[in-house]
């Protein structure tokens, strides 16, 4: 009789390769989650120029501001809504929406 052949050890050999994958699936879970905690806002802003998206962010002093993210600087980012260019600072930014 073959010794790696054993009824028991397929068993176990699939019951470890299961608990593996359970294993790796938790631990990508976790490394996402952790990437999305680290993002800033200047991250989802460089996001969503890279998309063309039109966001709205809400300044500090209550003004909102709206238009397609076409810059994002160190310090600040140019909203662009019919022709004009709206530069922001992002230290005045206190919330963002996606369009």
């Amino acid at each position: 009789m073959d010794p790696f052949g054993h009824p028991d050890l397929e068993r176990l050999g699939r019951a470890l390769r299961d608990r593996l994958d359970e294993t790796l699936d938790a631990e990508q879970s976790a490394a996402r989650s952790a990437a999305l905690r680290r993002r800033t806002l200047r991250d989802r802003l460089i996001e969503s120029e890279d998309r063309g998206e039109d966001v709205v962010l809400g300044g500090s002093d209550g003004h909102v501001y709206r238009g397609c993210v076409s810059a994002v600087g160190i310090d600040h980012v140019v909203l662009t809504e019919s022709g004009h260019d709206r530069f922001v600072a992002l230290a005045h930014v206190v919330s963002m929406e996606g369009l």
